[in-house]
């Protein structure tokens, strides 16, 4: 079955990889919170820091955001 958003187009799944890093994007679309959010969590140490890969490229291990998935589904 086809996932359709609130306006009735058809929606990809985001999948997260096993293993290897993960821009903002698939981040935020795996964790639903602004991007304000979640910088203020890296801050207070809520979020995984990112790793730069470049001058201007940052990312986040695949690893680093299942664990806080499981961690965030724990506190529920």
């Amino acid at each position: 079955m086809t996932e359709r958003s609130a306006t009735g187009q058809a929606v990809e799944p985001i999948a997260l990889p096993e293993t290897g890093f993960v821009r903002i994007k698939t981040v935020l679309a795996v964790i639903p919170v602004s991007v304000a959010t979640w910088y203020r969590w890296i801050n207070a140490g809520k979020a995984p820091k990112p790793v730069p890969l470049g001058e201007n490229i940052a990312a986040w291990r695949a690893e680093d955001i299942r664990a806080l998935i499981e961690k965030l589904g724990a506190e529920q």
